[in-house]
């Protein structure tokens, strides 16, 4: 029973490589560096975003790095389980290098803000993968508008065109008021990005997106 299981487990895992394994990669990646980077400190501030350093035209690549890398595991974790639940069925429907020019130029276009706005604080750095984590969700969000999302802690459903704006107009708040050390610009920006690079991917997603709305809209009226 055991081996059946495990071959079952095998086969699953081996299902979900082949059909999206740009996003299995970039999982893999980003659990095993910033394991990795837990326990090296020179790793961790080699790949660390520090805004100061690179508007001064130093340690550019960070933008992409610093994805790469978490504060600490309860971090990783929720970005890595909000990534599993989104990327692995956003890939086929996206594309394979769509989804990987996607998930990059998020990471770069999430930061780019960050980088300007803490331009000259040198104490300030920033790491995580939410940026692209954020583009992933709002991707899948253009697919599949009137489906169901889970916010935890509450135990209802909410339509992901309903968490989508919730979760833009939270993290504007929260940037604005910078009460605690998240770094909201990125989650915003990225989000954002998302929505962008899925129009220009897949010019059809915008006429979908409008038609999926106004098709549930009509069933509530009628």
């Amino acid at each position: 029973m055991t081996h059946i299981l495990l071959q079952a487990e095998d086969s699953g895992m081996m299902q979900l490589i082949m059909t999206a394994p740009v996003a299995s990669f970039i999982f893999a990646i980003t659990i095993a560096t910033s394991l990795w980077a837990f326990y090296n400190d020179t790793l961790y501030s080699n790949l660390i975003l520090h805004p100061a350093s690179v508007s001064k035209g130093y340690r550019i690549y960070t933008v992409i790095t610093s994805g790469l890398i978490h504060n600490d595991w309860m971090h990783l974790f929720f970005n890595m389980l909000s990534y599993y639940f989104f990327a692995f069925q956003l890939e086929p429907v996206l594309g394979h290098w769509q989804f990987g020019l996607l998930y990059t130029l998020s990471l770069i276009l999430s930061d780019l803000p960050t980088v300007y706005k803490h331009r000259n604080d040198d104490w300030y750095h920033s790491l995580g993968a939410s940026g692209a984590v954020s583009a992933v969700i709002f991707s899948y969000i253009m697919y599949n508008p009137m489906g169901s999302m889970y916010i935890i802690p509450f135990p209802f459903p909410i339509y992901s065109i309903v968490f989508g704006a919730l979760y833009l107009v939270y993290c504007n708040y929260a940037s604005k008021r910078a009460q605690d050390n998240v770094n909201h610009d990125a989650h915003m920006f990225g989000a954002l990005s998302g929505l962008l690079l899925t129009i220009i991917l897949h010019p059809h997603t915008a006429h979908d997106f409008l038609m999926q709305v106004s098709e549930k809209v009509q069933s509530w009226i009628h």
